[in-house]
């Protein structure tokens, strides 16, 4: 089964559907599908494959049991105070604006949430020396993570394979880490709209990350950038850690601008970070960091002033203040298209 990134146009979609059924998988591993070519769904999801956000989280036993409201916004925020986590804000720190309009916020948790995460990772041929130290950076961030955690790995060149699906297993995410091919262009901005589409249709975690390591500029994809972010804010999440390996000679100027410029885009529309190591020994404190970001973060929730009917591209901000802190910056994504939701419950393995 081929990977089937998904495409802005109809046209592109039907198109992309014929090629791969013609054509024979690399390996067994599962590639990834877009949600509609999924056929065993969800039936509490709605009818896009959407995974709705819950803010309504409340302890029962050894788990959690999520509860969504179908017009709540949901916003993870990281909080910083000069290059600080702020970790000792309350609800009334913070003030949410759509629009420009100021939001009355009805949920707020400071914990650590479990959380979906996919790993995507650049398989193309300039990665194959790069990808020992990346393996063993992208699993120490899995292991100081939250145990509940679940992840997935992609592997990608011209095209984006799944070679391991969702784990908390970090053997098996260490194993689906191993398989390198180093071969091909980069199709980053394919791979990133594909595994998006998979964590809204198959995560079981409401908050959800995408961690992309690349070493190069996107070749090969059938989206673009804008087309990659406008996928992303219809799926509402998730949040992406950008880690850019473009030291080195392999790429000129101006590609590692362009890499650099698109990465620093990804991140920032969706709450995270790019980040851009002068060498390898540097991947180390750079997983360590994203880490600690994903488990610090803050989630806001609130009804908007606007009806859900009214479709347009909604832009948020979200500004924290806080006795005995500096000026806060607040990162969290930069807006939403609304969409129709359905109401679920769901309950973390114990």
């Amino acid at each position: 089964m081929r990977l089937c990134n998904h495409a802005i146009l109809a046209l592109f979609l039907a198109g992309a559907a014929l090629s791969l059924a013609a054509q024979q998988p690399p390996r067994q591993q599962a590639p990834i599908q877009a949600p509609s070519l999924i056929v065993d769904r969800d039936p509490v999801r709605s009818p896009d494959g959407e995974a709705p956000a819950s803010s309504a989280l409340r302890k029962v036993g050894q788990g959690y049991v999520l509860h969504t409201e179908v017009d709540e916004v949901v916003l993870n925020c990281t909080v910083l105070d000069g290059t600080r986590l702020a970790s000792d804000l309350k609800k009334e720190n913070f003030e949410v604006f759509e629009d420009g309009v100021k939001q009355t916020l009805i949920s707020f948790q400071h914990f650590d949430l479990p959380v979906s995460i996919a790993l995507v990772v650049d398989n193309s041929g300039s990665m194959g020396r790069k990808r020992p130290s990346v393996n063993k950076s992208t699993l120490d961030l899995i292991q100081a993570s939250n145990p509940q955690d679940e992840a997935f790995v992609v592997n990608f060149s011209d095209e984006a394979i799944i070679d391991q699906d969702f784990t908390s297993d970090v053997n098996k995410l260490r194993e689906g880490l191993s398989h390198i091919e180093a071969r091909g262009g980069t199709a980053l901005y394919d791979a990133v709209a594909a595994s998006a589409d998979k964590l809204a249709t198959d995560a079981k975690r409401p908050k959800q990350v995408l961690i992309l390591i690349t070493d190069g500029e996107d070749n090969a994809s059938t989206n673009n950038l804008e087309q990659t972010i406008r996928r992303v804010r219809q799926l509402s999440g998730p949040v992406i850690y950008s880690i850019g390996l473009l030291f080195g000679d392999e790429m000129g100027r101006d590609e590692v601008k362009n890499a650099r410029e698109a990465l620093k885009t990804l991140s920032d529309e969706t709450g995270g970070m790019a980040f851009f190591p002068k060498n390898i020994e540097q991947i180390d404190e750079i997983a360590a960091e994203v880490a600690r970001d994903i488990r610090s973060q803050y989630t806001l929730g609130y009804h908007s002033t606007k009806p859900m009917t009214d479709a347009d591209f909604r832009t948020v901000q979200v500004v924290a203040k806080g006795k005995g802190h500096g000026k806060l910056t607040v990162r969290t994504r930069t807006g939403y298209f609304p969409v129709a939701r359905v109401a679920r419950k769901s309950t973390a393995p114990r």
